[in-house]
């Protein structure tokens, strides 16, 4: 019986634990599906979370543990100069400032230590601002980073600004008041609001801040009033006048400029250089009487090189105008005015004469020179250099004594140096044909020495000496000729011959009045090698322009085949009958169909000017309606027009009537002159387009009201592939406007263009109501 109760008590637990088992798997099994429920709900959130902080535009960091690779979510453009790549972003130093890094990593290090929040604005190595907020979130460190635009912008570049500006205002008031000249600032309603500690000192106050919180003035009413009075157009007044400093009367060489916010000005004390000045006054009249009385000319020169005394003797020795004399000449300008004056030697190498006089003022001893004047007097000038700068010149007339041996040594000179300083060979022969005279170019050109040439030998001996091949014969022999010949009217003659060394000589014979003859040769070998390597060049040049249309030609129709397959894919791709594409890929494919078709555009361009250079252009001349060309190329264009915001003007008269045009041609010219206005109009601007009809001509004018045309580049706006960018938008391949030129002169008409940076373009297109020629023309 105790068996029996004893099993059947542990079947009744077993029977009692299995269904408290059963109940307890299934409340096991709603918790764990309502867990995995919530699991996935979190995930949702977290992938929402996610997404939005890579859509907005703020790069956010966060740092969850020590040592832990930190996470990093969100974009910022390109343009504001924060890096895409994680590495580079981390890499604080390699896009900021120097300054604006080395702040974050403190910022960063403080929050990271203490927790304290920051919230500061950066400046990019590329000149843009970024905000940078730092805080701390569940125990993780979180940096968020994002581009400041439009106001924000401006008030980060504003206090960029005004602190720049504050330190270089701080760093100018700490050089002004380690000045001993008085230095002061007005507001605009002429209050003193700054003065450094010399104005303080010469108002007898005990500090700066004293004297501008007294407004103590340190000009005098007479003072402000000339200041007032004498300012020129720029605002600016400087004079000397005399002040009480300090109770002392002073004189000072005041300086006093004025803006929209006030004035300041300095003052700087020349009270010592005045008394000088007047001592040196006083010796300078002493010394200039006692001068005045010698029969020897004297002139004093300054440091400057400037005429600062000369006596009378010294006015009649060179007898030039009182009124130059007076105006301080420089030593240089007074040489120049003697030698316009023809009062000093002629000299063949007259700039080193000069600076040779010159240089007495480096020398510490006098120096002597003999001055041959071309009136036949002579002068001995000594220059005395005085120790403190300067030059005393004495100039001694000694030309009784040397009168007949600076007359021969002065020919002798300006002969011998004009021959021997020729870069041409100069000969001279005699009536009887013998060398009378030579230089050493001709000895060096002909390789004859100088014993030869002192032989004084006959023009026919040259000839055996010199003519070493039979063309060099000929030229010799003409030579000859002209020396020998007994011709009652002898002329000049000038020739070319090519030696058998390859160098070339350009010669010439002049006859003399004595009977003799000139001969001279010049060696233009270069200039000759020059013109023929530039022919060679220049052949080079037009098979490479050739080649290079050929292969733009060829390069332009195999591109025109892939490109049409990539236009007709891309519209396929964009037709629901061939499947739903997402947002994305819809703008994406209506990018490629568009960028695909500007593409299109500039190789047909390409083609039209390669036809033009290859002279294969043709026109298909017919009546055209003006009114219906002008509105069907605005027309192609309402697209981009309305994209830029742009407002366009068209004026047209109803009575405007036809011409005889290439319709294709006239509306592409159109397409790209609006095109172009369009590409260089700001936002919100004008275009103008407007016809007229005058003298059997149709003049159509595209106006913007755009950046305008640099005057540097205006000249070369009809060049290909040359255009001036001032944007994303305003890039072009720069054909458009040298298809325009192309095409209106094929219609024999012209282009004119008229621009300034800033003012707007405006080009005028002139077209023959009817040109000359009908059906086709072609292109030259």
């Amino acid at each position: 019986m105790v068996w029996l109760g004893a099993l059947g008590g542990v079947c009744a637990f077993a029977v009692t634990a299995a269904v408290a088992f059963l109940r307890q798997q299934r409340q096991s099994s709603r918790v764990a599906d309502r867990l995995s429920r919530d699991n996935g709900n979190l995930k949702l959130k977290l992938d929402r979370l996610e997404a939005m902080l890579n859509t907005d535009e703020q790069r956010v960091i966060v740092w969850t543990g020590n040592g832990a690779v930190p996470q990093i979510w969100g974009v910022l453009p390109e343009a504001s100069g924060v890096p895409r790549t994680p590495a580079q972003l981390l890499a604080f130093g390699s896009w900021l400032t120097t300054k604006c890094a080395t702040d974050l990593e403190r910022k960063l290090d403080t929050l990271f230590n203490t927790g304290e929040a920051f919230s500061i604005t950066l400046k990019t190595a590329i000149g843009t601002y970024v905000e940078a907020s730092g805080r701390t979130a569940g125990g993780a460190v979180v940096l968020r980073l994002r581009d400041l635009t439009g106001e924000r912008q401006m008030q980060a570049e504003l206090a960029a600004r005004n602190a720049r500006i504050s330190g270089e205002l701080h760093m100018l008031h700490a050089l002004l008041n380690a000045m001993p000249a008085p230095a002061w600032q007005r507001d605009a309603e002429g209050s003193i609001v700054w003065a450094n500690k010399a104005y303080a000192d010469a108002v007898d106050a005990p500090d700066a801040a004293s004297a501008v919180r007294e407004g103590t003035t340190f000009l005098d009413a007479a003072a402000r009033e000339a200041m007032a009075r004498e300012r020129d157009e720029d605002g600016c007044f400087r004079a000397r006048m005399p002040i009480v400093a300090a109770g002392e009367r002073r004189v000072f060489e005041v300086t006093d400029v004025t803006a929209n916010v006030g004035s300041a000005g300095i003052a700087v004390d020349n009270s010592e250089l005045e008394q000088v000045r007047k001592e040196q006054g006083r010796a300078e009249e002493f010394h200039g009487r006692t001068l005045d009385q010698l029969q020897t000319a004297v002139a004093i020169f300054s440091g400057e090189r400037k005429l600062q005394f000369y006596n009378a003797a010294f006015r009649q020795l060179w007898d030039l105008d009182p009124a130059f004399l007076e105006s301080q000449p420089e030593d240089g300008a007074f040489l120049d005015a003697l030698r316009a004056a023809r009062k000093i030697p002629e000299q063949a190498d007259y700039r080193g004469w000069r600076n040779k006089m010159l240089e007495a003022y480096q020398s510490l001893e006098a120096r002597q020179s003999w001055w041959h004047l071309p009136d036949g007097r002579t002068l001995r000038v000594i220059a005395n250099p005085h120790p403190h700068g300067g030059v005393t010149y004495i100039y001694e007339n000694v030309t009784e004594q040397l009168d007949l041996e600076s007359r021969y040594n002065a020919l002798a000179r300006v002969q011998g140096e004009t021959l021997d300083n020729l870069s041409e060979a100069v000969a001279v022969f005699g009536s009887d044909g013998r060398l009378r005279l030579w230089n050493p170019a001709f000895g060096r050109i002909w390789g004859l020495r100088e014993d030869q040439l002192d032989a004084v030998p006959h023009v026919n001996n040259l000839v055996e000496q010199c003519a070493l091949v039979e063309d060099e014969r000929e030229a010799w022999d003409a030579l000859a000729g002209s020396v020998t010949g007994l011709v009652d009217n002898r002329t000049q003659a000038a020739s070319r011959m090519e030696r058998h060394d390859g160098t070339v000589l350009d010669y010439a014979t002049v006859p003399l009045p004595d009977g003799g003859t000139l001969v001279t040769f010049v060696d233009v070998t270069d200039s000759v090698n020059v013109e023929r390597a530039l022919l060679e060049k220049n052949e080079a040049l037009e098979e490479a322009d050739q080649l290079k249309n050929a292969f733009i030609q060829h390069v332009s129709y195999e591109l025109r085949s892939p490109l049409t397959n990539i236009i007709g894919f891309a519209q396929l791709l964009t037709n629901p009958k061939f499947g739903e594409l997402s947002v994305k890929q819809g703008e994406y494919a209506d990018y490629i169909r568009s960028s695909s078709s500007e593409l299109l555009l500039i190789i047909d361009d390409i083609l039209d000017l390669a036809t033009i250079d290859a002279g294969i252009m043709e026109l298909d001349l017919s009546e055209v309606d003006v009114s219906k060309t002008v509105a069907a190329a605005v027309e192609a264009l309402k697209d981009r027009i309305s994209e830029a915001q742009i407002s366009l003007k068209t004026n047209v008269p109803d009575d405007i009537g036809t011409m005889v045009a290439d319709e294709k041609r006239l509306r592409q010219v159109l397409f790209n002159l609006v095109s172009n206005a369009v590409r260089y109009s700001e936002e919100y601007g004008t275009v103008d387009v407007s016809c007229t009809r005058e003298d059997n001509q149709v003049v159509f004018v595209v106006k913007d009201d755009g950046c305008g045309i640099p005057a540097d580049v205006i000249s070369q706006v009809f060049n290909r592939f040359v255009g001036h960018g001032a944007g994303s938008r305003r890039q072009g391949a720069g054909l458009g406007l040298a298809i325009v030129k192309s095409f209106v002169e094929l219609h024999g008409g012209h282009v004119d263009i008229e621009s300034a940076e800033g003012q707007g373009t405006t080009v005028t297109c002139t077209f023959p109501a009817t040109p000359q020629a009908s059906g086709k023309v072609a292109a030259e």
